[in-house]
């Protein structure tokens, strides 16, 4: 006999699962953001190159096309390498298709040696080229370097500042927005001018100002975990405000007043009570301070206060295209922008089926 599911008898987590199914730009933005953190992950082995490796005869070369016909001719899966020519007066390098130049695709491909999670040495990369040749398909920078290689490990580092910073920012606002929720009175009073002093100073100048007090001679790491820092330290506020609101309108509901009477201690009747009737909330409102804090970091690297190099970050990377003329003339110096837009988007379509989902009037 069939199992019927009474719809008074599915869990919280259940309805709130089935509600966010109906979202479909939510879905296709949860599949999105499966495939941005799946590339973190697997970063070192999915990029072709080693993405500090210097290729001084491909300066600036274009995106090579994945090709899988030759002379009218089906073949497997191949990008044709390029002829350089450069102008004696102007320096100008120009890069021409040549179809001699015949380099075949290839699976588990052994190219560029590197350390994986930094647990062992191995060399075998998702896909490369035959003959040791370099594969481009996002185009190289002013030093020759793979980009695609590099906006790939630029992923890791700028959604990681942003997981790391929401989880600090997620603690500070549960801790200080219930605290100030459920006792009230003078300790409300402080955590919110607290709250207001932080939100009368514009975002970027006051992160611009803390960035560039870190001396030049830090390590990369030490600057990595001060820019998390950084950031957590401000985006608080708001996750503290919502988490302050959905305290103050359920601390005198009845079942918070009966632990209480059981004698339940504080935190127990905030942590075990209090907090898992508005957790919908909080879920909404973190997902949609990821990016926030994604963009933060990609604007205080860009315009290099932030990240450094050698650290790759999308920010980082988006150096390289502030000039106007260096756009015109490489235009695919704005992958990492267009990487930017695609996780902020994704995270905000989750973020709006979360929102959704979690809406008992919808």
């Amino acid at each position: 006999m069939a199992k019927v599911i009474q719809p008074g008898l599915e869990s919280p987590g259940r309805l709130l699962w089935h509600r966010f199914r109906r979202h479909r730009l939510a879905v296709f933005g949860l599949w999105a953001l499966g495939i941005f953190y799946g590339l973190a992950l697997f970063a070192e082995f999915i990029a072709p190159h080693d993405p500090n490796v210097r290729d001084l005869d491909h300066i600036y070369a274009p995106p090579q096309r994945i090709r899988i016909i030759h002379n009218g001719r089906l073949h497997r899966p191949f990008v044709y390498g390029y002829t350089l020519t450069v102008d004696r007066e102007t320096l100008t390098r120009t890069y021409e298709v040549d179809p001699a130049q015949i380099y075949t695709l290839r699976l588990f491909y052994r190219g560029d040696s590197y350390s994986f999670w930094g647990l062992w040495e191995t060399s075998v990369h998702l896909f490369g080229v035959d003959d040791d040749a370099p594969l481009m398909l996002l185009g190289t920078d002013r030093m020759g370097r793979d980009l695609l290689s590099r906006v790939l490990y630029g992923t890791r580092v700028s959604i990681t500042v942003g997981l790391i910073g929401v989880t600090l920012s997620l603690l500070l606002g549960l801790t200080l927005g219930g605290v100030s929720g459920y006792f009230g009175g003078v300790t409300d009073r402080v955590v919110q001018r607290v709250i207001e002093l932080i939100q009368v100073f514009p975002s970027i100048p006051l992160w611009m100002a803390l960035s560039a007090a870190f001396p030049a001679d830090w390590s990369p790491t030490t600057v990595y975990f001060l820019i998390t820092i950084v950031l957590s330290l401000i985006g608080w506020v708001e996750l503290a405000r919502v988490v302050r609101g959905q305290m103050l309108s359920i601390r005198d509901e009845e079942f918070v007043v009966a632990a209480r009477i059981g004698g339940a201690r504080t935190g127990r009747v905030i942590a075990r009570h209090m907090l898992p009737s508005f957790t919908s909330h909080i879920i909404v409102a973190v997902t949609l301070q990821v990016p926030e804090m994604v963009l933060a970091e990609t604007a205080l690297s860009f315009l290099g206060i932030g990240l450094r190099p050698p650290t790759i970050s999308w920010g980082v990377l988006l150096e390289e295209a502030q000039n106007v003329r260096t756009i015109a003339f490489h235009p695919w110096l704005l992958a990492p922008a267009i990487a930017v837009i695609l996780y902020v988007l994704a995270f905000n379509f989750v973020g709006d089926g979360l929102r959704d989902a979690a809406d008992p009037h919808k």
